[in-house]
């Protein structure tokens, strides 16, 4: 009989975006991370690194991870210099064969004063995404099993207009926030949303991935929580047939998921269904979609060790105490095994590489065990 494949699925908001790495109004680009990823010697990605490596995930999604076009001069380096070296004394090291990463929203000027101040400046805040430079705060996803690139959806370009019900913001007169000319060029992703099939056992399993805005760093109208709900609930409704109609992915392809598709939604979300200042119905409804197994809530020891006062301290997944990365796996095709935050207590191997915030990020790595069923 063959050998029942199992899978483990991780996401991890690593911070590796340039300004991270440099004192504060220093201008960033993505050559600052080409530049370390090149080192091999930054303690903050070592760290990192560190982490993966303990962990040993099968698929990993790396949200922050700045945007470098030459895969020789981002993510080669990153695997070959910190990756496939030993960050810690037991040797452990791990490497990654296949990847995949497009540009992301973030620092595309818009030619808009989106934010209302006056102002056109092209980045940051009047920039489609929130960024200083185009593909800061980018996506990686590593792979052990190939990924089939022909079949991969991108979203990047879905005009916010285009959902239906979408979440328009108005000023305090009631006024569209957004000018009529922004509105309709707006796209819905802060960063970008895309569905990777990713071959396990020569099966497609879909990676659904994306880092909605923080639903905060606005004013009263709320635009940020008013994007971040809508870019959660497009993959509820994109696991859902009888809404899906409406979405169309950068090659004009319509539609959402077949219901027999294995998945896993993926990424910082950036939404607690029961803290935070996000829409919660937004994340909420996708925790309750009927083809998303949300029986499970990956823990840690140090989360409820650091907020000892919040009932929620173990499900945290970032430092500033919310949980707002997500491992989804479908109901079907799958059996949830295990699942947990990367998160040592004070006392326990590896507290270190999480000891505050300078030590490798402000979120920890969430990862679950799948064994594959029949769907």
């Amino acid at each position: 009989m063959a050998k029942e494949q199992t899978l483990t699925v991780a996401t991890f908001n690593v911070s590796m975006e340039s300004e991270n790495y440099l004192a504060k109004g220093v201008a960033g680009s993505p050559e600052v991370l080409s530049s370390l990823l090149s080192a091999g010697t930054n303690p903050q990605i070592k760290n990192v690194a560190a982490i993966v490596q303990q962990i040993q995930p099968d698929i990993l999604l790396l949200n922050e991870f700045d945007y470098i076009a030459d895969p020789e001069a981002g993510v080669q380096l990153f695997i070959r210099n910190y990756l496939n070296k030993a960050q810690s004394a037991d040797g452990k090291t791990i490497d990654y064969p296949y990847f995949y990463y497009s540009t992301v929203n973030t620092g595309q000027p818009s030619g808009f004063d989106l934010d209302n101040d006056g102002q056109l400046t092209n980045k940051g805040a009047d920039a489609w995404g929130f960024g200083q430079y185009p593909g800061q705060y980018g996506m990686m996803l590593l792979s052990k099993f190939p990924i089939d690139s022909s079949k991969v959806r991108s979203f990047q370009y879905f005009k916010w207009k285009d959902m239906p019900g979408a979440l328009q913001t108005t000023k305090a007169d009631g006024s569209p926030w957004y000018s009529p000319d922004a509105w309709q060029l707006m796209p819905l992703s802060s960063k970008a949303h895309w569905d990777v099939p990713v071959l396990v056992n020569k099966k497609p399993v879909h990676l659904l991935i994306s880092h909605p805005t923080p639903p905060v760093f606005d004013g009263e109208e709320n635009r940020n929580g008013k994007r971040n709900h809508d870019e959660v609930r497009f993959w509820t409704d994109y696991l859902s047939p009888t809404k899906a109609g409406y979405i169309y992915d950068d090659r004009g392809q319509k539609g959402g998921l077949a219901e027999d598709k294995r998945f896993v939604v993926l990424g910082d979300l950036n939404s607690s269904p029961v803290e935070g200042g996000a829409y919660k119905e937004g994340i909420g409804n996708l925790l309750m979609h009927p083809r998303v197994n949300s029986s499970f809530t990956p823990q840690s020891e140090g989360g409820k060790l650091h907020s000892p006062d919040s009932p929620y301290g173990a499900t945290h997944t970032a430092g500033w105490r919310m949980r707002a990365d997500y491992v989804l796996p479908s109901k079907s095709g799958f059996k949830v095994l295990s699942s947990g935050v990367f998160w040592p207590a004070t006392g326990q191997p590896f507290y270190e590489l999480v000891a505050d915030r300078a030590a490798s990020s402000d979120h920890r790595l969430v990862w679950v065990k799948l064994k594959l069923t029949k769907p």
